[in-house]
């Protein structure tokens, strides 16, 4: 548990630091991201980063595991 831990806080220290790149990428803006603005009302679910980022956490932890 605490080789997790550490790990998790290096990922989220690396995840901080390069955000100004990250920030640049298209995630949240794929096709397929839903986006509905109405008078008073935004609403955005980005179902498509999710299958992408949830398809890449699989396969990263996939290959981790063996």
């Amino acid at each position: 548990m605490n080789k997790t831990l550490i790990l998790l806080g290096i990922g989220c220290i690396v995840v901080g630091v390069l955000w100004p790149w990250l920030r640049t990428l298209p995630f949240g803006r794929l096709p397929g991201d839903i986006l509905i603005v109405r008078d008073n009302v935004r609403f955005f679910f980005p179902v498509t980063t999710c299958i992408v980022v949830s398809l890449v956490l699989t396969i990263v932890l996939w290959l981790f595991r063996k």
